[in-house]
């Protein structure tokens, strides 16, 4: 199963490195990536391969949702399907 990771907010530094150590720690292998930074707004999606997770995509979503608070980001995963139909013009 693939699934889309997004992260907003304020840049500073480790966002990148900590998203992708807890995908990691997580056997989530990522897929392709894009981030870039628009007048100090950071903004990244990710495309992932949740074959290998060690954890149901609720409990990941829980921990990403931690992670953002203590990055002061937002951290979302979403299943592939649910997020191109949600921007399906």
């Amino acid at each position: 199963m693939r699934a889309v990771v997004t992260v907003m907010g304020c840049d500073k530094s480790g966002i990148i490195a900590k998203t992708s150590t807890l995908l990691a720690e997580n056997e989530v292998n990522i897929l392709d990536i894009t981030q870039t930074i628009v007048q100090n707004i950071f903004t990244m999606v990710m495309l992932v391969d949740l074959e290998k997770c060690k954890c149901d995509i609720a409990t990941l979503a829980d921990s990403m949702q931690q992670l953002g608070k203590e990055l002061g980001v937002e951290i979302r995963i979403q299943h592939e399907d649910i997020f191109n139909s949600m921007h399906r013009i």
